[in-house]
């Protein structure tokens, strides 16, 4: 099973949530504009990297708070763990490298 860190609860069971799609989409500017073709590409077409993936989940067995999280789509390795509202964190910092040492899972927060 995933541990998966949540920011406002701690480590839980990946059974405790919801995969909410990749992070970072931004919405059509004008939504009403597109074609049908245009309006599902957006809803359901997205790209599927091998390798670090911004994602969000829902804690929907806890606070019920969404997050976003970076994930090796090879490993399952969480690498980091941000808020909504926060920009997507740099892997190659000093910070974030030194944080994932003192995780016993590898990951972030």
């Amino acid at each position: 099973m995933l541990l998966i860190e949540c920011p406002n609860c701690g480590p839980r069971d990946e059974t405790e949530y919801h995969y909410g799609g990749q992070a970072h989409v931004a919405y059509p500017e004008n939504p009403a504009e597109l074609t049908d073709s245009e309006w599902s590409r957006y809803l359901f077409y997205r790209k599927n990297p091998k390798g670090i993936f911004a994602e969000r989940w829902n804690h929907a067995a806890g606070c019920r708070k969404w997050f976003n999280a970076l994930r090796d789509t090879s490993t399952y390795e969480i690498q980091a763990i941000y808020q909504l509202d926060e920009p997507r964190p740099d892997l190659t910092s000093p910070e974030l490298a030194q944080a994932r040492q003192n995780t016993p899972e590898g990951g972030a927060r």
